[in-house]
Parts: C-alpha cells; sequence; structure tokens
C-alpha cells in the first residue's frame, strides 16, 4: 500500500498521500505520519523522472494546493518533522537507523513541497501554506492563525540545527544532504518571484530571523562538509532488488531508500553512480553556501549579510603549522570562526575547473586579507594558477562567467608584487594542455602571460568584450615591472600580439575611410561600430606599448630574449612612431632598438643568433636606463562594481538550475531575464 519504487502510476491512488492531500486535517498526532515516512518516493533523477512524477501526481498536488489553505496539513507535517529533528541526537548515539530514515523521508516529503508550491503560486500565497493550526488537547481546532507562531521559520531553525549539531557520518550522511537541499530549495523562490531576495520570508527569516544567530555555525559546518569531501557511504550503492514499497529492515537497504528519494538514483549502474557522486554532500553545500553569501548583501548600514561576513573574516586554524602556514598573517577584522587554511587551499586548488569552486575563491581572495595573503606565501601557487590558466586557454568551450570569473582572480594575484616576482622563479615542464608550442620548459610567469595573450586576441576576434580584455591588460600591466628570464616563444607572442592589433587597427582604418558614407542608415551604424572598434583596439595598442615600456625600464638586463625580439621585429611599430596615441611610448623603444642595433654592427645580417645574442648580452653591461623617458608606474586593482548582486545572483542560480542535481520547472523561470544568458 506504500509508494511503488518501481513505477510513479499508483501514486495517486496512495492512501496515505490522498489523505494528506484532501480536505480532511492530519493532525501530527494522527499515525498517517507513520506510514507515510515508511515508504520511499519513486527514484527521482533525470529531468524526465521528475516530469513523469509531476504528470502522475498532478491530482494530488492540485488538491494539495487548494486544501492546504485550510487543513493546514503541510504544517502539520513541518511539526511532526520538528518533533523528530529533536530527538535526532539520541538517535545518532543509539544508531536508531529507522528514525533517521523516516525523518529523511519527511524532510524529502516537505522539500519536493516546497518545491511545488515555489514553482506555481506567488510568494505572498507561499507564505500563506505555513499557516499554523492551532491544536488544543490534541485535537486541531481549524486552522487558526497564532501570531506568535512562525513555521517557516521553526522549519528553517531546526533544519540548520542539524546542520550545525548532527556529527556527518556515514549514518548521518543523507540525513545533511537532504537538510542541505531543503534549504536549498526553500531560498529557490529567488528564481521564480521576481522580488529583492531580502522581501522572500525565507530569506527574511535565514537572514534576519532566530536562524541567523548560528550564522557563523552554519557557514563553517557547509565550509567543513566542503573542505571534507566525504564519499557517500557504500551501502547507498548496493541494489535494491524489492520492488514491492515494502520497509526493509536493515541500514544498507535503508538508506538506499534515502538516496532513492533524496537525489533519485534508481539502480546502481556506473552512470548513475558516478553522477550521484558528482553532487554530494560536498558540492550541495558549496551551492548553499554561494545562496547564502551572494544575497542580501544589502541589508543596509545597521545590517549586514552575517554568513558572507563570516565568510570574508575566516581566519586559519593551522593545527600542526608548517612552513607554509607560518607565513600566513592574520586577518585584518576579527573571524567569527577558524578552518584550516592548508586543508582548504588543497581542496579548491584540485576543485578550480568548476564554476561554483572559482566563486568560492573569488571571494576569499577578494575580500578575506588572511586568506589572501596565505596564498601568496604558498610555495606550490602553481597547483592554483595552472587550472584556472587552462581554463582561459579553453575559453572556446569553457562557459563565459567562468573564464571572467577566473581571469578576475588573475587580475587581484597580480596586484601582488611578491606574486608578480615568485612566478618566474617556478620552473614548469610539459605542459602537455598548451598544444600551439611544445613546451619543454618554461616559468609559471611565462605560461600566465602566454595564455593572457591568448585571451586577449581570442577576445578581440570573438567575444568582443571590453571588460574582458582591459582585465587581461591590467594583469599583464601589473606585472609588466617583474617580467625576467622570459622564454623567447613568450617574447615572440608579445611583440606578435602588438603586430596582430596593429594590422588590424590599419585594416580597420582604411575600410573606414573606403565607407561610402552614402547616408543611410546601415551605413551609419556599421560605420558607428568601426570607429568604437578602433577606438577599443587604440586602447589595447598603448596598453601593449605600456606593458613593453614597463618591462624595459624595470627589467631590460633580465630579458634579453626581448631585446632580440625587437630587434628583429622593429619594423612593426613604424606606423606608430608619429601616431599621436602612441607617439611617446614608440619613442623609448625606438632608444632600446637604436642602441643594440649600434652594438650589433654593419655585420649584423652576417652573424649567428648566439653571436646577436652574446652581442646583446655585452651591450646590456652597458646599458644606462636613465636615457629612457620615465613613465608611472603601471598599478591596477580590481574594483568591484555597484550592485554585484545583479551579476552574482543569477550566475549562482544558473549553476544551482543546471548543475546541482535537483530539480526545478523552467516554465515560470524569471531570474534569468528573456534571453537566458546565464543558462548557455
Amino acid at each position: 500500500m506504500g509508494l511503488s519504487c518501481s513505477t510513479f502510476k499508483g501514486i495517486e491512488s496512495n492512501e496515505y498521500l490522498q489523505r494528506f492531500c484532501g480536505p480532511e486535517t492530519v493532525t501530527q498526532y494522527d499515525p498517517v505520519w507513520n506510514n507515510l515516512f515508511s515508504h520511499s518516493l519513486n527514484p527521482l533523477f533525470t529531468k524526465d523522472d521528475y516530469m513523469l512524477l509531476d504528470g502522475h501526481s498532478e491530482n494530488l498536488r492540485n488538491q494539495f494546493v487548494i486544501n492546504n489553505l485550510t487543513t493546514r496539513n503541510l504544517s502539520a507535517l513541518i511539526d511532526v518533522f520538528i518533533s523528530r529533528a529533536k530527538e535526532l541526537s539520541l538517535s545518532v548515539q543509539t544508531v536508531d537507523s529507522i528514525f533517521i530514515w523516516q525523518t529523511c523521508n519527511a524532510l524529502s516529503l516537505i522539500k519536493h513541497l516546497c518545491r511545488y508550491l515555489i514553482e506555481n503560486v506567488s510568494d505572498e500565497e507561499f507564505n500563506n501554506h505555513f499557516k499554523p493550526v492551532v491544536v488544543k488537547n490534541g485535537n486541531a481546532e481549524g486552522p487558526v492563525i497564532d501570531g506568535d507562531i512562525d513555521t517557516l521559520e521553526l522549519l528553517l531553525e531546526s533544519s540548520v540545527k542539524i546542520i550545525t549539531e548532527i556529527p556527518v557520518t556515514s549514518l548521518t550522511y543523507v540525513l545533511h544532504l537532504e537538510t542541505v537541499n531543503l534549504l536549498v530549495t526553500l531560498m529557490s523562490g529567488q528564481m521564480y518571484w521576481p522580488v529583492p531576495a531580502a522581501k522572500l520570508a525565507p530569506f527574511r527569516v535565514i537572514m534576519l530571523g532566530t536562524p541567523s544567530i548560528l550564522a557563523p555555525m552554519i557557514t563553517k559546518a557547509l565550509l567543513q562538509n566542503y573542505i571534507d569531501q566525504m564519499v557517500p557511504p557504500d551501502p547507498l550503492f548496493q541494489r535494491q532488488d524489492d520492488e514491492s514499497g515494502s520497509i526493509v529492515i536493515g541500514m544498507a537497504s535503508g538508506f538506499w531508500n534515502i538516496l532513492r528519494s533524496s537525489v533519485g538514483l534508481g539502480n546502481s549502474d556506473d552512470r548513475t553512480i558516478s553522477e550521484y557522486k558528482r553532487h554530494n554532500l560536498a558540492s550541495q553545500s558549496l551551492n548553499l553556501l554561494l545562496i547564502l553569501t551572494n544575497h542580501c548583501t544589502c541589508l543596509g548600514e545597521d545590517s549586514l549579510n552575517i554568513y558572507q561576513h563570516a565568510l570574508i573574516t575566516l581566519g586559519n586554524d593551522a593545527g600542526v603549522q608548517n612552513e607554509d602556514a607560518l607565513a600566513a598573517p592574520a586577518g585584518e577584522e576579527l573571524s567569527l570562526f577558524k578552518l584550516n587554511y592548508s586543508k582548504l587551499y588543497e581542496v579548491i586548488c584540485t576543485k578550480i575547473d568548476q564554476d561554483e569552486t572559482t566563486l568560492l575563491l573569488y571571494t576569499l581572495v577578494h575580500r578575506n586579507s588572511g586568506f589572501k595573503s596565505y596564498i601568496m606565501a604558498r610555495s606550490d601557487i602553481e597547483q592554483l594558477v595552472l587550472p584556472m590558466l587552462k581554463t582561459l586557454y579553453n575559453a572556446p568551450t569553457s562557459a563565459s562567467h567562468h573564464i571572467y570569473m577566473s581571469l578576475i582572480i588573475m587580475l587581484i594575484l597580480s596586484e601582488d608584487a611578491l606574486f608578480n616576482q615568485q612566478v618566474h622563479d617556478i620552473l614548469l615542464k610539459n605542459i602537455t594542455w598548451y598544444t600551439e608550442r611544445n613546451l619543454t620548459e618554461i616559468s609559471l610567469g611565462g605560461i600566465i602571460i602566454l595564455v593572457i595573450i591568448r585571451t586577449i586576441q581570442y577576445n578581440i576576434l570573438k567575444m568582443r568584450d571590453k571588460y574582458l580584455h582591459t582585465n587581461c591588460l591590467a594583469a599583464l600591466a601589473n606585472m609588466s615591472s617583474k617580467f625576467r628570464s622570459l622564454h623567447p616563444y613568450v617574447t615572440q607572442r608579445l611583440i606578435s600580439l602588438f603586430e596582430t592589433l596593429a594590422k588590424r587597427h590599419s585594416k580597420l582604418l582604411k575600410k573606414l575611410e573606403e565607407s561610402p558614407g552614402d547616408g543611410s542608415r546601415t551605413d551609419e551604424e556599421q560605420a558607428s561600430e568601426m570607429v568604437q572598434d578602433i577606438n577599443v583596439l587604440e586602447e589595447v595598442i598603448r596598453m601593449v606599448l605600456e606593458i613593453l615600456n614597463s618591462t624595459l625600464s624595470n627589467q631590460l638586463a633580465h630579458n634579453i630574449h626581448l631585446i632580440y625580439t625587437l630587434l628583429y621585429k622593429k619594423h612593426v611599430f613604424d606606423a606608430y612612431r608619429h601616431y599621436d596615441a602612441s607617439q611617446d611610448l614608440v619613442y623609448n623603444l625606438d632608444l632600446v632598438i637604436n642602441y643594440f642595433t649600434k652594438r650589433l654592427g654593419d655585420e649584423a645580417k652576417d652573424l649567428s643568433v648566439s653571436e646577436v645574442m652574446d652581442r646583446i648580452q655585452d651591450g646590456v653591461l652597458h646599458w644606462s636606463p636613465e636615457i629612457l623617458r620615465k613613465f608611472g608606474d603601471l598599478k591596477f586593482r580590481y574594483v568591484e562594481e555597484d550592485q554585484p548582486e545583479n551579476f552574482f545572483i543569477p550566475y549562482v542560480w544558473s549553476l544551482v538550475y543546471k548543475r546541482s542535481g535537483l530539480y526545478w520547472s523552467p516554465i515560470n523561470l524569471s531570474i534569468f531575464g528573456s534571453e537566458n544568458e546565464y543558462m548557455v
């Protein structure tokens, strides 16, 4: 008589669900709950599964929405869950797997009901469904509202206490997973209701209500889940051959049923196991953390997002300190909690190819001075930088927002002079993912320059995003005064970048001059676009010249390969020696070119490469840097734009919507806008 584990077809005839969704009030003391919690929902894994479930339960769901405003059975269900949640600590101590399993089923049912309400009703009506029934002497008096009781707040409070008070073990793993999934679902109204998060009840409660008192503990628990990367316990993946829907006593079968109801795995083939492991407690905890820290960041002068504040003041609990940990200074602000920076760093390095981890790292390096200082003191910074460079290198196949965030992190790192110096001391061998040239050995600084140059060229030709190339150039500019011992291929690519830009600039100027200009609207629009492209190119060209000037002014003696390339490619600067926007910068390059040309003498054409390099090296010894014109130091700092929520909130929800393993109907989505740019 329970919910069938093999088909959805019998759901609407299930007597317990019919009673729950029907017009009869079910009190929290009714024995129906034990029967309802003792059966697992049909396995929900793919979008098709969810759509099939929705199709076979449509009448029940409609009845629930209509009747619950009178029966308040959802509030009764929540009351039952809350009473069970209070006994979870004892159940964990006594290893009462059945009690924990039934509690998980209660959580799962609440989650599915909340998801349906969020997808189909307004935020005001959603709040009305949480109005409680006043119970007296074990009997419901009817839908009498007690203004001192907030069922939603009690639900959230009980949920966060599970996260903060119940230890994560193989016994409680799914309990934590389903609790995190429920909180993500409750926050998902932001995707459907076109109002600021601060005006939505779930966010108001979690940010300003009773649960907010536990905000530092919640943030710590979620971040610890992410750091631990706990593998789901093996019993979750044992096959369940009993499809009758009856209870099978035993931890393995019980947790298998929980898994089926919470994340939707059916029979455990390799694909489903792999997919579930990808959407595990660690990744779901990070999703919830990103939701909590990126919403309601402008609550007013007297209020702040306490979850974000806890994250950006995170301190280092090094435990057994190592050399790297000793080098990290404490954060400037008082830490609300501490975690081991070393373990967090190691996990971030292994997961930085994922958008979610990149967003976490962005917040830490941008806002947490202690963690940023710790990163800068690491002797293995390449473990963090190389995966981000790989993301940038694969720009044609990487998500645009992931590219943008990776580049911003590189810009923030480049603000540190020690970082800019040390990257040229780290030698790398055989970067296999860089396929344009076989680089048997190159410095980390060299590969950074190569990848950023490639990103600029790709952006100019394909994406044409002004902010992207501005950030690229800003990172190179910050690093330029510390460029040392550049690989010959790196210097070639630097000058080649200028040459490519110069050719494109010349081509556009010629095209603009030859434009018929007959006054038609189409021609005017095309001319306007060309003028904009020309202006952008001129900005980029000047920045590249400034970068070359900075390197020659500060590190000429340590870059003989750059001098060689300048001599070999000196003709590419011809058109810009008398160009107003670049004349002053090319002047310095000419001083260097002319000086070393004289050192080579009249027989330069007859010299071998090694002989040319020897004469350049000798010329460096007699070079006087004072002859160059002085320009200001190139120093750029990343500044977050006003109202960052406009970018981060849709971005976070696009990741949760597409990759969390949870499902939401696309029908009434409002957060992503008509163009759905975040859904691409």
